[in-house]
């Protein structure tokens, strides 16, 4: 059974890998994971360019598990020496853009919700989601579904990880200032300068150290990476605007963050947007202490995905390396999808029977 599933995956992964998928533009891919599934007798539900799937024997009283991944991609970068939608596979690599990030991922997770997908009592049932814009951390993804799939217990997140074990994830928020000052004539002195206004706020950014610390990531990181000011050389600004990228730890939401940063800087501060937030699982929970019975390692993740959207427990773990997402020639070892689903399989053999 394993084998045969590996099988179909690595042929569902090539024919991902030769449709373009870019964010908002995954319905073609949609469209193949669709039809593989129902080919493979599963009942599904598609919405946008959205799949997902239910376990046959599903039981309203029993407690969920969700397993998820992403099949848009970003665009090919202009470094790539190979035909991106060509899928081939070379001394054990399978090329082709989105085979790493995350298509060795979607379809181990899509072949072992197959081998879990007909057993019966089970004490735990399977959802299955592939879902779109997670590159561009979209609405019309993994946030559009969740509401759609009930209650769930917990989630396992592909993105590729080496198979170990991320059981924290920071969150990303933006924030854009603003320091007001009032304009004049800088030969004359006149106003009052909004860029010297900004500095005490932006020295703060720069150094103030948030009292907790997480144990996976350390520190919040703050830092003030755009800032603008002025429409010419003899005219005193009236307004400095900045921007700060923050790195939120799992030992604060991205609310309590925001709240603190506004008590304390004399300046305008708006998020972008606070839904990426930071995500945890604990070391004690049975999915991670499976992994650690075979020989997974636990780490924070300092990359976001769409396990930022999640407001329950989840892992992140799949096939395939982090350091090859966005990179030219992208490719996943075949073996590493073998892996990616016995190590799945097994994991999860754990604690649903």
């Amino acid at each position: 059974m394993k084998k045969e599933v590996t099988t179909q995956a690595i042929r569902l992964l090539e024919t991902l890998i030769a449709t373009p998928s870019f964010s908002k533009e995954e319905d073609k891919t949609a469209d193949i994971i669709a039809r593989f599934l129902v080919q493979q007798g599963v009942s599904i539900h598609r919405e946008l360019n959205n799949v997902w799937a239910f376990n046959k024997h599903y039981n309203p009283d029993k407690p969920t598990i969700l397993l998820n991944s992403h099949h848009d991609t970003v665009r090919p970068n202009k470094d790539y020496t190979r035909d991106p939608f060509l899928p081939e596979i070379i001394e054990g690599k399978l090329y082709g853009l989105g085979s790493n990030d995350a298509g060795g991922c979607l379809v181990s997770l899509i072949a072992t919700f197959l081998y879990f997908y007909e057993q019966k009592y089970l004490k735990y049932n399977f959802c299955m989601a592939a879902t779109a814009e997670e590159e561009i951390s979209g609405t019309d993804g993994l946030e559009y579904v969740i509401p759609k799939l009930g209650d769930l217990a917990f989630a396992i997140v592909g993105e590729p990880t080496q198979m170990q074990l991320a059981i924290a994830e920071r969150g990303l928020m933006v924030v854009d200032c603003v320091a007001k000052g009032r304009s004049g004539h800088a030969a004359r002195e006149e106003g009052d300068n909004a860029i010297l206004n900004a500095i005490p706020a932006i020295e703060w950014f720069t150094t103030y150290k948030f009292p907790k610390v997480s144990e996976e990531f350390g520190p919040i990181k703050m830092n003030v990476t755009m800032i603008q000011a002025g429409t010419q050389h003899n005219v005193v600004p009236a307004t400095c605007e900045f921007v700060v990228d923050i790195r939120v730890t799992d030992a604060y939401t991205n609310e309590e963050v925001l709240e603190i940063i506004q008590q304390q800087v004399a300046c305008e501060v708006k998020p972008r947007s606070t839904r990426l937030k930071p995500s945890s699982i604990a070391k004690e929970h049975p999915i991670v202490q499976a992994g650690i019975l075979l020989g997974r390692t636990t780490y924070g993740s300092p990359t976001t995905s769409d396990q930022a959207l999640l407001d329950i427990p989840s892992l992140k773990c799949g096939p395939g390396d982090s350091a090859r997402s966005h990179s030219a020639d992208e490719f996943v070892y075949v073996n590493e999808i073998e892996e990616g689903i016995a190590l799945y399989i097994e994991m999860l053999n754990q604690i649903v029977k």
